[in-house]
């Protein structure tokens, strides 16, 4: 009842900051920072980019549609005109155009400070599969980033190395990973196969679950390799976005009306993800979650260190499955049954130049 009645009064928790906060009242200056961000086309992305954009970041904004990303860049660079904003081809659900996004990042010597997980996909009607043979929900709001953030740790390791400056890596999840029960992996294979009825919303329920395991297994993994990176997942809050307008009807519409009172802006839904990203505050905070712009508890699920551990293996062999493989193959034949049994436990673009630059504007 307390977290109700602070969340919509906007009361300040710990960190100073609150449901009502935005994401230009948390970021401060950023100086010679360069963030990646998914998702950031629309919504709390763009928002997200915009922000650390005036703040002075260098932002890379990846996606499928170039114009869309363009349109972005254009609004950015017209608020902010020495804002340094790169676009870069990527559609998350493709495993292949992962590895291709990657491998240009990576050759235009650029260091890494902020890797933002940011976009997410709400499926309508049948099951969808990727190139890949994965469910599509769980490939681009899950796989993709997962082999994304694999892909680019490293530089991530490098620059905080070299520069003294933490890196850190953000999953934008959802409150809505509590609302699966059960076993995720057998979720998947059985749906996968259309051995059970599709429902979209236990998908996107599935891969926000997964977003928050992989936060839990991934700050390990980076601490355990001495990385000074952190990883931490957030809730942006209820926010009417393209995700969710793309079901428009007068039940949706209705709906909305009615919870009016609890939605966010978009600049305060983004002000969790850039509080996590670049507040001093978070500096070697890791493997946890947030919402509101404050530490919060995520399901019992999500903290199931053997889950976490398991789904790393699991997303490890998918990977490892797709390699080389062609178009509509369903790369999940062979290592989801071998590793679905719950009780399994884990094993303890635009040029721009890389020096430094003052604040944007």
């Amino acid at each position: 009842m307390l977290r109700a009645a602070r969340y919509l009064l906007g009361s300040p928790g710990a960190s100073g900051f609150g449901s009502r906060s935005t994401a230009e009242e948390v970021t401060p200056d950023l100086g010679a920072t360069t963030a990646i961000i998914t998702g950031a086309t629309s919504g709390i992305g763009a928002e997200t980019a915009r922000v650390l954009a005036k703040r002075g970041a260098r932002v890379v904004i990846p996606a499928r549609s170039a114009k869309a990303a363009e349109d972005v860049r254009a609004r950015i660079v017209a608020e902010c005109p020495a804002a340094a904003v790169l676009v870069l081809p990527l559609d998350l659900s493709s495993l292949a155009s992962v590895r291709a996004f990657a491998d240009r990042f990576l050759a235009l010597g650029l260091p890494l400070h902020l890797l933002i997980n940011n976009a997410g996909k709400f499926s309508h009607g049948q099951l969808a599969l990727s190139e890949d043979g994965v469910e599509m929900t769980f490939a681009t709001n899950y796989l993709g980033h997962f082999l994304l953030t694999k892909l680019l740790a490293g530089r991530m390791a490098e620059t905080a190395a070299a520069t003294g400056v933490q890196g850190r890596i953000v999953n934008v999840s959802s409150s809505v990973h509590g609302w699966f029960a059960g076993d995720w992996a057998e979720y998947l294979h059985l749906v996968t196969r259309r051995k059970i009825p599709y429902d979209a919303t236990q998908a996107y329920a599935v891969s926000k679950l997964a977003n928050v395991l992989h936060t839990r297994e991934l700050a390990a993994r980076l601490q355990e390799m001495g990385a000074n990176v952190t990883a931490n997942c957030v809730h942006p809050g209820i926010v009417r976005t393209r995700l969710n307008r793309d079901r428009d009807g007068v039940l949706t519409d209705l709906v909305f009306l009615l919870l009016s009172k609890l939605l966010k802006t978009i600049p305060q839904a983004a002000a969790t993800t850039c509080y996590v990203a670049a507040h001093p505050r978070v500096a070697g905070v890791s493997g946890r979650y947030f919402a509101d712009c404050n530490e919060a508890l995520p399901s019992p699920a999500a903290t199931d260190r053997h889950e976490a551990a398991r789904l790393w293996r699991v997303s490890e062999a998918i990977i490892d499955g797709c390699t080389n493989s062609q178009p509509q193959r369903d790369c999940t034949t062979a290592p989801l049954p071998r590793l679905l049994p719950a009780q399994t436990q884990s094993q303890s673009p635009t040029g721009a130049s890389s020096s430094p630059r003052r604040r944007a504007c």
